[in-house]
Formats: C-alpha cells, sequence, structure tokens
C-alpha cells in the first residue's frame, strides 16, 4: 500500500526550504495561526502529575525520580492536557540529537523551562503534533532560537509557515501514518525478540567460560562466593586492587576522547564530516587521561554494562574511573566478567548514592570487591574461545540492528512525506482496516537504550 502512494496533482510554495512545495488546496498559516503557547501555570498545585519529556514522549514521571532532582514546589511548572505539544527549546547549540516534540496524552504539570502549545482552530492536535514532529527530524528546529546556547521561544517561529490541510485530510493522514508506524513497529520489535535471543546465548557463553573456564573435566571447588559458586580448582579469588591500580593522569592535548558506550564499550566521540571532534575541548586537564588497554568504567551505569577496554591512548570524562592493569591481568578477560549479569548485580549492591538510579560505583568500592584470578595463560585462551563462539552471534546482531536503523530510516522519511504533502494518502487511508493505535513504550524504550548507548545522556533528556 505504501509503495502505490503517489504526490498530489498540483503544488505551490511554502516559503520554507525543508518544508519545500506543498500541495495547492493547502492552507499555509504562520505559526501564530496554527499554534497557541499555553501559559497555564499550576499555582495552588492545582495538579500533583508531574510529567517528562523522554525521547519524542510524554511520560508520568516516577516517584522515586522527584527527590532531589526537582524543586520541592511545583507551583512553577505548567499545567498541561491531551492534545497538547510540547517543545524542549534548551540547548539548541549543543544538542542536535535529541527528540524535541512530544504529545501530551495524560493531564499534568511538566517544567515551563519547555515550550508547551495548544492547536488553533481548523488543526488537530495529531497533525500540529506531527507537523513539528518533521521540523524537529528534519534539524530545521536548530536554524531557529538565540542566545548563548541558542533557546528557542515561541516569539522565534511564530510566522514561520505551516502547511495545513483540511480537518478531513488531517485526520485521514494521522490514521494512515497511525497505521503504518505499527506495521514498521511490529517489523523491529519481531527483530529486537531474535536480537535478545542471540544477547542470551552470547551471555551463556561468556558466564561459562569466565566462571568455569574451557575444560569441563578440571575438578570444581567452592569460591566461597555466594554469587560466584564453584569455580576450577586452580582459580583463586583476589580483590579487584590485586588486578587493577587506579589511574589518575590529567589529560593532555591532540589525544582523542572516548565515551564508554552500553552498547560497544570504549568508542570514540562523535566527529564531523571533516573527522574533528563536534565538543570542542578548551582544557584537557579536566579530562582523565587513558592508555590503551586499560579499562574505564562510568560511575554512575557501571551496574548496567558501561565499561570497555580502550583500544587507544586517549582522554575520558572525570566522571570514569581509569584502571590499569597489573602484570598478569589480561583486561579483555575481566571486561568480558564485568558485562555478566552476575557482576552487574554486585556492582549495584556496592553503588552508593541517595536516590537508587543515581548510584555510583567508586574506586574505594570497586578495589574491595572480589574477583576470579587465573593463569593469564589462561585468561588469553578464554578470550580467544569466547570471540571465536560469538563472532557469529555478532554479525547476526549487527544485521539485525542494521535492519532496524533501516526500518527507523524509512519511518522517518514516509512521516515527512505525508505529513509534508509529498503523497497523496486519502485514498489509502480510507482503505484502511480498522485496528488499534499502536503501542510504541516497548519500541522507543528501546530506541532510548539503542540509539544513546550511554545512558548519561537519555538522563540529562528527562526534566
Amino acid at each position: 500500500m505504501i509503495a502505490d502512494l503517489k504526490p498530489y496533482a498540483e503544488y505551490k510554495e511554502s516559503g520554507l526550504p525543508w518544508l519545500g512545495q506543498v500541495p495547492g488546496h493547502w492552507e499555509v498559516r504562520p505559526a501564530f495561526g496554527a499554534f497557541v503557547p499555553n501559559r497555564e501555570r499550576n499555582h495552588g498545585m492545582k495538579e500533583k502529575t508531574v510529567l517528562s519529556l523522554s525521547y519524542g514522549r510524554i511520560v508520568i514521571k516516577p516517584a522515586e525520580k522527584l527527590h532531589g532532582l526537582v524543586p520541592e514546589s511545583f507551583e512553577t511548572y505548567q499545567i498541561v492536557k491531551p492534545g497538547d505539544i510540547v517543545l524542549r527549546t534548551t540547548d539548541l547549540q549543543n544538542d542536535h540529537t535529541s527528540l524535541r516534540v512530544g504529545m501530551v496524552r495524560d493531564r499534568g504539570i511538566i517544567t515551563s523551562a519547555y515550550l508547551a502549545l495548544r492547536v488553533n482552530t481548523g488543526v488537530s492536535p495529531n497533525f500540529g503534533f506531527q507537523f513539528l514532529n518533521v521540523w524537529d527530524m528534519s534539524k530545521a528546529i536548530y536554524g531557529y532560537g538565540s542566545g548563548l546556547r541558542q533557546g528557542l521561544d515561541f516569539s522565534h517561529f511564530k510566522r514561520m509557515p505551516v502547511a495545513v490541510p483540511p480537518p478531513a485530510e488531517q485526520a485521514a493522514i494521522v490514521r494512515f501514518l497511525d497505521w503504518a508506524n505499527g506495521r514498521l513497529e511490529r517489523a523491529i520489535r519481531a527483530k529486537r525478540k531474535v536480537i535478545a535471543l542471540l544477547n542470551e546465548q552470547k551471555q551463556a557463553i561468556i558466564h561459562r567460560a569466565v566462571t568455569r573456564g574451557l575444560d569441563p573435566s578440571v575438578p570444581l571447588k567452592p569460591s566461597g562466593i555466594p554469587w560466584l559458586g564453584d569455580i576450577p580448582q586452580h582459580w583463586g579469588i583476589v580483590r579487584n586492587m590485586a588486578l587493577f591500580a587506579h589511574r589518575v593522569e590529567a589529560g593532555v592535548a591532540g589525544l582523542p576522547v572516548f565515551q564508554v558506550s552500553l552498547r560497544s564499550g570504549i568508542t570514540a566521540e562523535d566527529l564531523d564530516q571533516f573527522g574533528r571532534p563536534k565538543k570542542l575541548i578548551t582544557d584537557t586537564t579536566k579530562y582523565k587521561r587513558i592508555y590503551r588497554g586499560d579499562i574505564a568504567y562510568n560511575t554512575m551505569r557501571m551496574w548496567q554494562g558501561a565499561v570497555g577496554v580502550s583500544p587507544s591512548d586517549g582522554l575520558v570524562s572525570p566522571a570514569y574511573v581509569v584502571l590499569s592493569p597489573r602484570g598478569g591481568t589480561c583486561p579483555d578477560f575481566y571486561d568480558f566478567i564485568f558485562h555478566t549479569d552476575i557482576y552487574k548485580q554486585q556492582v549495584n549492591r556496592q553503588s552508593t548514592g541517595i536516590v537508587s538510579d543515581r548510584n555510583r560505583l567508586y574506586w574505594d568500592s570497586f578495589k574491595q570487591m572480589p574477583s576470579v584470578a587465573l593463569p593469564s595463560s589462561e585468561q588469553e585462551a578464554i578470550v580467544a574461545f569466547i570471540y571465536s563462539q560469538t563472532s557469529g552471534l555478532n554479525a547476526a546482531r549487527a544485521r539485525l540492528e542494521r535492519e532496524i536503523d533501516l526500518l527507523r530510516e524509512y519511518r522517518t522519511r514516509i512521516v515527512a512525506d505525508v505529513v509534508t504533502g509529498k503523497l497523496d494518502v486519502r485514498e489509502a487511508a480510507a482503505q484502511l482496516p480498522e485496528e488499534a493505535a499502536p503501542d510504541t513504550s516497548t519500541e522507543l524504550a528501546g530506541e532510548m537504550l539503542d540509539d544513546a548507548g550511554n545512558l548519561d545522556e537519555v538522563e540529562a533528556e528527562e526534566t
């Protein structure tokens, strides 16, 4: 059905490069003719349900996340209701990756640092959201705003042209997009299920290799550690301080900046089209030096697997702990251990903080944690075995992730082409079967983790 879509018969110029030509019968209004800012404040605490904009969704913020990170009084927040559209308008200068537009599904309050809009007569909330969503996804939103960190206010885009179809056509567009998104999300979820099975298989291979070794005939003995269980008889148990030293060296100029990703360990930060770091480093001494073969972990996300082995010399955030392997320590072997579920559970227990999801694992706690000790030659053999046994699984996962990326790109293109009138969906929408709107919560939650990689960025988007 999607492949059969055709353009409209007649077009006219919209006046915007990112919007291009729009169908000739669509009305082109200034933004203030389609949207009006919401100025309703929560005076007298009329509403208590706190909402958050998180990766394109407006969600109810859990009570456990309301301590210490938000004001005690929410009277300064703005009241929003279902159908309102919320834009995160801060820091456009530095953040070009976040999804900034969300539609409210639950009545509640949200920070007044965001811009809340309501639609004017003749514009449906769902279509208005989709239009602003395309404005955001096309990156055209970053051409607006002002100030040092490029904040955005309604006055900055209130005269921006908005292409508005007739009401019946808006309904057809929204219905078609709901159907198309549902189909694509089901395909993505199916691939995610296969990825989850591949991950389980990989984890089983790693867990057995790093806790029992490669020779099933070797006698076992109790490790003395309840969560670890039996280990090969010739293995020992030592504290992490016997395996690693704490490296604390100031950064130096000229080295690449690394970040710890939940997905891929230590990777270089994003580069621009010229191969230069997107983030300008004015004072490298505020970073930590890391050497090839060192291990670094994110103090706040170690319990989720934010740890990796450095591929070369570089710089890392001061929020990371850098571990220098002592003699006889194979960093790749212990990196595999740190990524096992049983070890991450122990990390979570050893992490400390005021709020559970903000707990941190510092060196003083990490160095006291127990780990297995075995000959370096055996460590290296286990690492080689794991790589050989999981290479096919990794390739299959990479292929599926690429397919998911292509489906997301296709979804983005379809939404943009339909909302801006490049494709006519009126006839297709009329032929669609009646079906429930898709539940996107699982898919979007997966995107939060996989696209961001480093969950610090996920947390930064929730306000």
